[in-house]
């Protein structure tokens, strides 16, 4: 990033209260040695840990238990040439504390699509990083909206 090109990169806590905002992200792990994305309901968790409910048969619960992956969540306004992407970069676990799975179970995210059996997932945020665009600015400091 250029120092005017109208990116600034964000601190731990902006990027923790703008990822409170959201609701939807994308967890990237490795599928077959290849990069796998996948969109994901959330909720964030103590020091900015991100939390998934999933079901306990599902694929992601196999793979990601025990491995580090990124967590992307972003919020853009076309109109508007502006918006903001935070990254957490951490490792993966299955929350097994049954006084933590209760208490997830009240607060914490709701399937969108239910399963008989679900369970919750935790993402360490080892790693914290984000940037906002700020809307028609140019590292030239030209603003591009009429």
């Amino acid at each position: 990033m250029y120092a005017n090109d109208g990116f600034r990169e964000l601190d731990r806590q902006e990027c923790l209260r703008l990822l409170a905002k959201a609701t939807v992200g994308r967890i990237v792990h490795t599928r077959q040695a290849l990069p796998a994305v996948l969109p994901v309901n959330f909720s964030l968790d103590g020091e900015g840990s991100v939390v998934l409910r999933t079901s306990a048969a599902s694929e992601l619960a196999r793979v990601v238990d025990g491995v580090v992956v990124a967590f992307e969540a972003d919020e853009v306004d076309p109109a508007a040439h502006s918006g903001w992407s935070v990254v957490v970069t951490g490792r993966a676990s299955i929350v097994t504390d049954p006084a933590q799975r209760a208490r997830l179970a009240r607060s914490g995210p709701r399937s969108w699509v239910a399963s008989p059996q679900e369970l919750f997932l935790r993402i360490e945020a080892e790693l914290v990083t984000g940037r906002e665009l700020v809307g028609g600015r140019t590292m030239y400091g030209v603003d591009l909206i009429p």
